[in-house]
């Protein structure tokens, strides 16, 4: 795949990760906005520290909110654009529709939610300031072994089905997978800063909304990007390994 596809290709993924963003930002007002309020009502009755907000909270649930989830997911869409160049043609015959949702299911996965499962999301205006540093940089040292080693199982998966076949291949490789995720959990410290009176449903809440943000952001993506990609594509045929994209 030469450069101009894969710029054209960036360009697309960062214009479908805008695109996915809209909704996702939707979600995040309607769903997420009430446990961040609870949360902050929490913050509020058990602290002696009562300083005058820098930014308001009108303006942190508008703008504050819009500018987040927007530039991230242009920056997400950027990657997972690459992500799927580098996947395009070596997963078997799938289309480049399939791909791109293969690409957003493996990014929801790796990025988010199996990190989130040994650090979940924590509400605002709870736990230690001092440690949000800490539980910050162990959270990115979750996602970068979860992809490195999503990235392993791949490779793995691809070299045992020469011998084993697709199936067992692919089961073999997610129960590696599987394993050294579990091994990084189990040796990684917890980064758990909810204070233990912190309501458990407001907490439940919060966290639940945190997966629909990213879920609704990832499966936009998909959708936008596989269509945007056919299009770009199917003007600019690739030699090599990409396969003709499914009508």
């Amino acid at each position: 795949m030469n450069s101009a596809i894969v710029r054209a290709l960036l360009v697309r993924g960062m214009l479908a990760g805008l695109g996915a963003a809209v909704p996702a930002l939707v979600f995040a007002y309607l769903v997420g906005e009430g446990p961040v309020d609870a949360a902050i009502a929490f913050e509020s009755a058990h602290s002696h520290e009562h300083g005058e907000e820098l930014v308001s909270r009108t303006v942190q649930s508008t703008a504050g909110l819009a500018t987040g989830v927007l530039v991230f997911g242009v920056a997400i869409g950027g990657i997972a654009a690459l992500a799927f160049c580098f996947a395009l043609g070596r997963l078997g015959r799938l289309s480049v529709r399939a791909t791109a949702a293969l690409t957003a299911l493996a990014g929801f996965l790796m990025v988010y939610l199996v990190p989130m499962l040994k650090y979940p999301a924590d509400p605002p205006a709870v736990g230690d300031p001092d440690t949000i540093g800490q539980r910050t940089a162990l959270f990115f040292l979750m996602i970068v072994l979860t992809v490195l080693l999503g990235t392993a199982a791949v490779l793995l998966g691809r070299r045992l089905t020469p011998r084993w076949g697709v199936g067992n291949a692919s089961v073999a490789a997610g129960l590696a997978f599987v394993a050294a995720v579990t091994v990084a959990m189990v040796f990684l410290p917890s980064g758990d800063a909810v204070p233990k009176d912190f309501p458990a449903t407001d907490l439940w809440e919060f966290r639940l909304a945190s997966i629909g943000i990213q879920a609704v952001l990832w499966a936009g993506f998909g959708l936008l990007f596989g269509y945007l990609a056919e299009r770009a594509l199917q003007r600019r045929p690739v030699s090599g390994h990409v396969t003709a994209p499914a009508a």
